[in-house]
Formats: structure tokens, sequence, C-alpha cells
């Protein structure tokens, strides 16, 4: 099992779940969270320079099984890019074990 943890845009999020949902995905948590990022200028709106060094983002927690690693990169990647800076990271990790609570059952089954 695979743990992918993706921060994206958040007005990328409807689209980035959407996909995921296209692809078989249907279960994962998020988070609203603020991050400093490599943008170091401040952009003007309205007249008003405003700071673009804290970035607020949208923090995806998906636990996948081996099989479903590359679709649910692919889905977030083609989701969730907009070709400028800003548009995020993902990150994958190992998950050694998995529990249903409800039941004790464990195994990559808990996530279907």
């Amino acid at each position: 099992m695979k743990k992918i943890e993706a921060i994206i845009r958040k007005s990328k999020y409807s689209a980035v779940k959407e996909a995921l949902h296209d692809v078989g995905v249907n279960f994962f948590s998020y988070w609203d969270v603020t991050g400093l990022g490599n943008e170091k200028e401040g952009h003007v709106y309205r007249g008003v320079s405003y700071s673009t060094s804290d970035i607020q983002r949208r923090y995806l927690s998906i636990v996948v099984n081996d099989d479903f690693e590359e679709i649910t990169i692919k889905a977030i990647l083609n989701s969730a890019a907009t070709g400028e800076v800003g548009d995020g990271k993902i990150f994958v990790s190992d998950v050694t074990e998995c529990y249903r609570i409800r039941t004790g059952e464990k195994g990559g089954d808990t996530l279907k």
C-alpha cells in the first residue's frame, strides 16, 4: 500500500476530487493548510500590493493499494496543474499495514 500526500491549490480541489473519483479513488482526507513556497514576489490587485509569502493550499492524504499508485498520481498531476509556480507537490511513502476499526480486518482489502 502507498500513502500519497498532495499539496495543491485550493482553486483546483474540485477538479482533483472529480479526477480521483473518476479513477476509483473514493476515500481520502484533506485539510486547509498554509505554507511557504518558492514564490518571492508580491502581487498587485486593484492597485493594492499584497504578499504571497504565506500561501493557502489544500493538503490531501490518500492511501491506495500498490496497483492504484500510478493512476492516482496521474489523476492529481493532470487535474491540479496550471503550469504556474505554486501548483504544489506530491509525496509518496509506503504503508506497512491498514486496519478496519469496525471489524478488525487488516490488509489491502480494508481500502475497498
